[in-house]
């Protein structure tokens, strides 16, 4: 990622969900004179969360950058957390990877996320995005993984699945190219909010890993 300008800070803001929340936080590091060079933001639980790369002509302290921000939401009581970006180190050669997703589905139980995690992070798998969600007794689990290129991915799915045998999960592994799960399941999932865009989570994340 390239900045705007050489001083790089990492802006967290976490609060209870409402509108206005970007707006406030991007007001505030507008007015530091301040670039916003990539950002992500979502809502779990009925609470916000947005983390953005933000950088700045001139230094500021991390914990003046979070107050100003902190500020901007009024009596909204945002949890801000500011630290200044560490450049990637040059001695640290990562893997050539390609991108695939992982999906799971199945009924809930204490322990889904850490046993995949583990196994991943295990074959040096880095995982970028991740979401899941509990629907009624059920579970759906996706992931968007970096997987290096020396692993043979018949035998990642074997194992993923022999896992999922085991918990009682249905799990698939397929390159993003063919299966961006990701996009996917949040549109099926907002569809439980709003009945009109069709169908239900439970019936499409079962047709989508079928």
């Amino acid at each position: 990622m390239m900045s705007r300008y050489k001083n790089v800070y990492v802006l967290d803001v976490m609060s209870e969900d409402r509108p206005g929340i970007v707006a406030a936080v991007s007001s505030a590091v507008e007015e530091l004179g301040a670039n916003i060079d990539a950002c992500s933001q979502t809502v779990l639980g009925g609470y916000f969360t947005l983390i953005m790369i933000v950088s700045l002509p001139e230094p500021i302290l991390p914990k003046d950058l979070a107050e100003r921000v902190r500020l901007a939401g009024g009596n909204w009581d945002l949890q801000v957390l500011a630290r200044a970006a560490v450049p990637s180190s040059s001695s640290l050669v990562k893997p050539v990877y390609d991108r695939f997703v992982i999906t799971a589905f199945g009924t809930d139980q204490p322990g889904i996320v850490r046993r995949f995690s583990q196994y991943l992070a295990s074959k040096d798998i880095n995982i970028v995005d991740l979401y899941g969600d509990r629907s009624g007794d059920e579970f759906v689990l996706i992931g968007q993984l970096e997987v290096p290129t020396k692993w043979d991915i018949r035998l990642l799915q074997a194992d993923l699945e022999q896992m999922g045998n085991e918990l009682g999960f249905t799990v698939k592994l397929q390159h993003e190219n063919v299966f961006v799960a990701t996009n996917q399941l949040r549109l099926i999932h907002a569809s439980e909010r709003w009945p009109t865009m069709g169908t239900k989570p439970q019936t499409a994340a079962r047709a989508v890993m079928t």
